[in-house]
């Protein structure tokens, strides 16, 4: 009963975080970038903290290959 609800409570939290993502029009456009995918993916996890001010961004750094 208990894993039930959490289960549920998780599936719903991460509704929330797909509509916050649909939202701010990040399934516009194919994700060109590991930021943006990345951007998208922590959107989706904060889920409701989302609409409490939350904005993650996640940026990538590439290492250059040396000469």
């Amino acid at each position: 009963m208990v894993r039930r609800l959490i289960g549920l409570l998780a599936v719903l939290w991460l509704l929330v975080g797909v509509g916050a993502a649909y939202q701010r029009g990040y399934f516009g456009t194919d994700p060109s970038n590991c930021a943006k995918a990345g951007t998208i993916a922590a959107t989706v996890v904060a889920g409701p903290l989302n609409y409490l001010g939350v904005n993650p961004k996640v940026t990538c750094v590439i290492p250059q290959p040396s000469r």
